[in-house]
């Protein structure tokens, strides 16, 4: 039980402490360091998704034919295409972006940011839920100890993203305090949709192995379609592949010395 409620509360804290940075540095955070940061997320989250998530789903199907990699296939595809659902139907703005994305919305600014962040804090959370709920049923391909890492995984993740959600808004006007609230507040998706799963995967579990490579392929899409292109685009690119590298190698090293 102690490992559950540590899992389902780590990828929170890393947003937290990272919202309250804003209480520590200017306005504006430096490019430099912003696209390091994006850089080192997209590296966790696509170690996270092959090494936490898509390995034990592969392994966790139950056969030793080609047949294997059916629910890590389907469930990859599945994820990839409800979050490209998610990102059509939401008014979104994305961090340095001039217009927003999805449907005509008479949102403020500061709203659609906030909205964009939730929507990759939805796979994360699904990700620990899943991994937190295969622990429990089928410890013999992902121990516990593997899911806290990648619990862990996400919370350092989740520091420089909850950077990221509050700095700029505390550029765009917004006090350190509300910048900080809000910031922190983008991160309770995570536990809500990490508990919502284990609920869901207790119940259903031989569809585990297809949760597990549902939020693997829903992790990829936020990198794809949002983190890299961010840390690549301007000056400085060179440094959000350096920081993908670090974020990608230091995951690998928790899941496998943890795990």
């Amino acid at each position: 039980m102690d490992g559950l409620i540590i899992g389902l509360l780590l990828p929170f804290a890393g947003t937290t402490l990272g919202a309250a940075c804003v209480f520590l540095m200017k306005k504006q955070m430096p490019d430099l360091v912003q696209k390091t940061l994006l850089g080192f997320a997209s590296g966790v989250m696509v170690a996270a998704s092959v090494w936490s998530l898509l390995i034990p789903s592969i392994e966790m199907s139950g056969t030793e034919n080609a047949t294997r990699v059916i629910p890590a296939v389907s469930g990859f595809i599945a994820g990839i295409a409800f979050l490209l659902l998610m990102d059509r139907i939401t008014p979104h703005l994305h961090l340095g972006s001039p217009s927003p994305e999805g449907p005509h919305s008479k949102l403020s600014r500061t709203s659609m940011l906030v909205l964009a962040v939730t929507l990759h804090n939805i796979p994360e959370g699904m990700a620990v839920g899943v991994a937190l709920a295969a622990a429990m049923e089928h410890s013999t391909y992902l121990p516990m100890a593997g899911a806290l890492a990648l619990s862990l995984g996400i919370a350092i993740q989740n520091f420089p993203e909850g950077a990221i959600v509050s700095m700029p808004l505390r550029s765009e006007g917004n006090s350190r305090l509300r910048a900080f609230g809000i910031g922190t507040l983008s991160g309770v998706v995570e536990p809500i949709g990490a508990i919502l799963t284990i609920l869901l995967a207790a119940y259903i579990t031989p569809i585990l192995p297809y949760l597990l490579s549902f939020a693997a392929g829903a992790m990829i899409y936020v990198v794809v379609e949002e983190l890299i292109p961010e840390a690549s685009q301007g000056k400085h690119s060179n440094v959000g592949t350096i920081g993908f590298a670090m974020g990608f190698v230091l995951m690998m090293i928790l899941d496998v010395v943890l795990g």
